[in-house]
């Protein structure tokens, strides 16, 4: 996996949950604290989350055959899609089904234990904060000056690393919630604070999924290249003798670190093939020189033929009112 792809932040992810996981299941097995389920379940999910993610990239990497033969890149918008529905889903749902389940049976904490939950939540705030740490540090090392956080999420064309983010900051927010529960609920000797914070994090996961299904499926189904990628291959094109017009220009990523150009561009009426050949050769070498990842450049050449007869009137459009 490229960097791009975020595998360290995706590395220190699943080490942080999975030590995280099996102390929450070992707090709810001692206290009984409803809110440790739900957060114990949470960090599975993002476990398994992490484990789909490497799958993924490691299937990327095979190389294009003849039934795929723009390569297996998308594979990674694949499992990034399994992770943000099903898994979110299924984590988000169970967690408000025992969230109710407890409003309606109250299951109090038990006083031997009181204080582990709350221990192991601070641990994990402090292991959740780290996995975080790592994944802003990995985004920043793609991410434009100044683009914001949201439109990062948004744009970013490796799915690896919104997924991170949102699951840190998602589990982070959980955390709190579980707090919120278990210190009311430890103060006030009420298990419906428990239970609360239980529902809370499981509407969460639900939320986190509905928003990476949005953007996962928005890969699956084919973006082309940034605004600003965009620009530069225009100006890649044009910076040159060679062509007289854009005729016109699609773009598609073929997976997060491949993007496909196809152009077709104007020429002069009177190059001989040898020419046009080179001058094809030229303009795909400055694509490549202006965005890296337009690995895949189709040059398609043409005679621009502007309309000869005059665009028409709007009065043969409009029909004037007989007022």
């Amino acid at each position: 996996m490229s960097a791009s792809g975020g595998s360290k932040a995706i590395v220190a992810a699943f080490l942080a949950n999975l030590g995280i996981a099996l102390a929450k299941f070992l707090a709810w097995a001692l206290s009984g604290s409803a809110s440790m389920l739900a957060e114990a379940i949470h960090s599975v999910a993002d476990s398994g989350n992490q484990l789909l993610l490497m799958l993924g990239g490691r299937k990327a990497k095979r190389h294009a055959d003849r039934s795929h033969p723009f390569g297996y890149g998308r594979e990674r918008y694949v499992y990034a899609f399994v992770v943000s529905i099903i898994l979110f889903s299924v984590g988000g749902l169970f967690a408000i089904y025992e969230g109710v389940e407890k409003l309606t049976h109250p299951h109090e904490i038990d006083q031997a234990w009181w204080w582990l939950p709350l221990v192991v939540l601070f641990i994990a705030i402090g292991l959740e904060s780290f996995s975080l740490r790592t994944a802003v540090r990995e985004s920043n090392v793609v991410r434009e000056k100044g683009q914001s956080w949201f439109s990062f999420v948004r744009r970013s064309k490796a799915p690896e690393l919104p997924v991170v983010l949102l699951e840190d900051v998602g589990a982070l927010t959980g955390l709190t919630f579980a707090l919120l529960g278990v210190g009311l609920t430890l103060l006030t000797g009420n298990p419906v604070f428990d239970a609360l914070g239980t529902v809370m994090i499981g509407v969460l996961l639900v939320l986190i999924a509905i928003v990476l299904g949005v953007e996962t499926k928005s890969l699956l189904v084919g973006e082309g290249a940034t605004p600003a990628d965009y620009d530069r291959i225009v100006d890649a094109i044009n910076d040159g003798p060679e062509i007289e017009k854009i005729i016109h220009m699609k773009t598609l990523y073929l997976g997060p670190d491949e993007l496909m150009v196809a152009a077709k561009i104007a020429l002069s009426a009177d190059k001989p093939l040898r020419e046009v050949a080179d001058d094809i050769d030229e303009i795909e070498a400055r694509i490549r020189a202006a965005v890296p990842v337009a690995r895949v450049v189709y040059i398609e050449p043409d005679v621009y033929r502007p309309a000869i007869d005059p665009e028409p009137s709007t009065d043969v459009f409009v029909l004037k009112s007989s007022d």
